[in-house]
């Protein structure tokens, strides 16, 4: 190790990691930014896992965004060689995807189907063209395939140095063989980098350290939830018939996935048992270092891989690597600023698509490191979607095994992992359960999706058709809209903002007017810098010094950190987290007023308890907290409930509402009542790059007030010009359709956006989809109301119909009942 290395005392960004993502991290940070960067690696570059990754370049994934993402990473890889000089190994031979089954075959049709939305290029072929195309194969199991053109594979060794030499051509430094041991904080920020080759003082630092950067992130208590799997792939000698420009293949229903590598074949693959690398630390001088080999575990693979490709049953083998890959819980990578440290990023955890990712992942790192905000909607991958459960390494242990045994698996609408759980429940688990509730699973809350009839089994059976759980939901929704239900939603995350300065400091944080009376409820986002929105929430003022704030159960840690952040210096305001704290029972329906009568003296008349209020109230001699506002569409109250009096509140409402036919009901008719009644959902229809404007929720932005507010100036531009792009409301009729979201919308014909989100609405009897409409020319009431529509599902096209105003309810009549 050289210990003395001439490394400098200051730099404004020190980038930690020599891999894919830490090279490209750094060249996009000196080339777009023009940043102050130091790049720091404690072996040679790509001597952790990019040297051994097999480096397929596949670009389709479930979000836009991510999708953005790798588009970019093979627009860079095209040009990156004559920027540099350096070879990447990059060819653009396509990439081909085959389905076994019927199931699989519609997989793939509302995949291509998505990658129409995202405006890639794909084709369906049947079994005898993705032949022509891969001619070694055995299709006599095929229903059929697809063939994305713009797909490749790459040198990842050779990609890793070009980007570092890039990052060095635009002022990076580089140093190798330094180590990273300790960090400096200032107020709870980064200051510092201890290295073993002295201090650099810094403003921002950038953890690219792979499977290394748990152990970098414990060094200044930050979290970062991966685990190393193995991951095996074996590489032949020439086969007669293969040449340079055979497309990349993945055979999901299979397992493997195969590319061209001198005249051979790369064959690995994604196992149902997949072996973690179970090490208290990774050892000392795991550098450009594997795995032993497993043949035994790797059989399963290579009897499914001979099916396939039976000239592998002769073929030469050159080797077999078994390399240590980065896994997260949820199969997402790792992007941003970590919520513990203030100026410590994460880029890590990419699941074995870090070369794909690795362009654009570096490139959106690098504007976020600069801005201090995402530059787009990245929330799939955003650091904050991770809690204090992700500190558990048993937890994350188990639950990455899960997300890798999935990887190559039938993504099913509406699954749910098994591993790990129940962990956290509300004090109402038992009762539900009894009262045969089917549970999802939310940062490790158990939640009630579903109940089932007496002598149904609460189990969901996944298909791509109408699943099982599908008319139980159906008279859940029916009593929340014609009787009354009451939903357990403890998991919601909630908040105090205490202090002299909690006014001042939410109305610059909030986009809506929360400056209001001791009892007052103000539905609004907060913005970022651009205009888009960061947060959807709802906030109570409960004195004249706190606020009481309820976000959704993923968005707790997001949240949280977000307005944390951007709390002026200048003002006395502390965030508690109170989310264990308190319950919350939701009561809703036209029956509900009649049931809170029931059970509490206070008077609950429209006139003496309006939307938009909260009150303590008591009942069965416990106060608590009366909010009187809705994600369902109908009057009705969430109530606040002391953890520990929640059972008693619960058995009080659902005596007293017996009468009136109350009903137990779960998540999934929640997200078919809001859609009926168009409420929107953050990550799906509104997200950071979504201003109020274009997501029709202008009305809870407080331009006509001249008060300051974060995202002011940016909301003030979206407002006064043209609108590219409007979320508008569609429907389909023919009940054989199913609608999941991403299926493209057409008017005239012609692609202009695509549902951000989609479910069945029970009341008006069809299909409900979401989505922006975009036209760079503008987007108005005219456009809109003069274009015919359709909507894209599996391939086919289906009519539709555009809506202006909620489908539901629109004057609000039962809301403010």
């Amino acid at each position: 190790m050289l210990m003395n290395q001439n490394i400098p005392t200051h730099a404004q960004i020190v980038v930690i990691g020599g891999g894919i993502i830490g090279c490209s991290t750094a060249y996009h940070l000196a080339k777009e930014h023009n940043a102050d960067v130091v790049l720091l690696e404690r072996g040679k570059l790509t001597c952790g896992t990019t040297f051994h990754a097999a480096g397929l370049v596949g670009q389709l994934r479930s979000s836009a965004s991510i999708t953005r993402l790798l588009k970019y990473s093979v627009e860079l890889y095209e040009r990156l060689e004559t920027e540099t000089g350096l070879a990447t190994g990059w060819k653009q031979n396509g990439g081909l995807r085959l389905a076994n089954n019927q199931e699989r075959w519609i997989e793939i049709k509302r995949q291509a189907t998505t990658a129409r939305s995202f405006g890639l290029e794909m084709h369906l072929l049947t079994p005898g063209e993705a032949k022509e195309v891969w001619p070694l194969m055995d299709i006599s199991d095929l229903v059929g395939a697809a063939l994305l053109p713009t797909d490749g594979q790459a040198n990842p060794a050779d990609i890793t140095q070009s980007l570092a030499k890039g990052a060095r051509m635009n002022g990076a430094q580089i140093f190798e063989e330094v180590s990273v041991i300790g960090f400096d904080l200032d107020k709870g920020r980064v200051s510092a980098v201890q290295t073993t080759s002295g201090t650099i003082i810094c403003e921002k630092v950038v953890n690219c350290g792979g499977q290394w950067a748990p152990e970098i992130g414990g060094l200044c208590g930050v979290s970062v939830p991966l685990k190393s799997m193995q991951h095996q792939y074996l590489v032949t000698e020439a086969i007669d018939g293969i040449d340079s420009g055979l497309p990349t293949l993945r055979d999901p229903d299979r397992l493997t996935y195969f590319k061209e590598e001198v005249g051979g074949l790369v064959m690995g693959g994604y196992e149902a048992n997949p072996m973690p690398w179970d090490v208290e630390k990774i050892p000392e001088g795991f550098v450009f270092s594997l795995l032993d080999e497993n043949w035994d575990h790797f059989a399963q693979l290579m009897d499914q891989a001979m099916i396939r490709v039976p000239a592998l049953e002769t073929a030469g083998i050159k080797t077999l690597t078994n390399g240590p890959e980065s896994f997260t819980p949820d199969g997402n990578f790792i992007l941003g600023e970590s919520p513990e440290v203030g100026g410590f990023f994460v880029g890590a955890g990419f699941n074995a698509f870090g070369i794909a990712s690795g362009g654009g992942a570096g490139k959106a790192l690098a504007a976020w490191v600069v801005n201090g905000e995402q530059p787009m909607d990245l929330w799939s991958v955003d650091i904050r979607r991770f809690s204090s459960l992700h500190h558990d390494r048993s937890w994350v242990r188990e639950r990455t095994i899960e997300a890798c045994a999935k990887h190559y698996t039938m993504a099913w609408p509406f699954e749910e992992h098994s591993s790990g759980r129940p962990r956290l429940t509300s004090p109402l688990y038992q009762r539900l359960k009894a009262r045969n509730a089917s549970f999802g699973s939310r940062l490790g809350w158990e939640r009630p999706n579903w109940f089932a009839a007496a002598g149904v089994e609460p189990v969901d059976q996944y298909s791509f058709g109408r699943q099982n759980w599908f008319s139980q939901v159906g008279e859940e929704h029916r009593a929340c809209r014609e009787r009354v239900a009451l939903f357990d939603q403890s998991s919601f995350a909630k908040f105090e903002l205490q202090g002299t300065g909690a006014e001042a400091a939410l109305s610059w944080i909030c986009a809506n007017d929360v400056a209001k009376p001791v009892g007052s409820l103000v539905y609004t986002q907060m913005l970022n810098s651009r205009g888009g929105i960061e947060c959807d929430l709802t906030v109570a003022r409960i004195a004249e010094d706190a606020y009481y704030i309820v976000t959704g159960t993923g968005f707790r840690v997001h949240d949280a950190a977000w307005i944390r952040q951007n709390i002026p210096s200048n003002c006395d305001a502390v965030l508690h987290d109170i989310t264990e704290q308190w319950a919350t029972l939701s009561l809703m329906g036209p029956r509900s007023r009649d049931v809170l009568k029931e059970v509490t003296a206070t008077d609950v008349s429209a006139q003496a308890f309006a939307f938009g209020t909260l009150a303590e109230i008591e009942i069965a001699g416990h106060p608590l907290r009366a909010l009187r506002i809705t994600y369902m569409g109908e009057l009705g109250w969430e109530l606040h409930v002391p953890i520990e009096a929640s059972g008693d509140v619960y058995d009080a409402l659902m005596a007293a509402g017996e009468k009136y036919g109350i009903a137990n009901a779960g998540y999934r008719a929640i997200e078919s009542l809001r859609l009926e009644k168009g409420y929107r959902a953050w990550g799906a229809d509104i997200t950071p790059s979504d201003s109020p404007y274009e997501a029709g929720l202008g009305w809870a932005v407080k331009l006509k007030s001249r008060r300051p507010f974060l995202g002011r100036e940016a909301a003030e531009a979206a407002f006064n010009k043209p609108r590219e792009k409007l979320l508008c409301c569609f429907t389909v009729d023919a009940p054989d359709v199913v609608l999941s979201g991403r299926e493209t919308i057409l008017r005239n014909g012609e692609p202009v956006g695509y549902l951000s989100s989609a479910g069945w609405g029970y009341t008006i009897g069809r299909n409900i989809g979401y989505g922006y409409v975009r036209h760079s020319e503008g987007v108005d009431l005219g456009y809109l109301q003069s274009g015919s529509y359709e909507l894209e599902v599996a391939c086919e096209r289906v009519a539709c119909k555009i809506h202006f105003e909620p489908l539901y309810d629109p004057n609000m009549e039962r809301v403010k009942a």
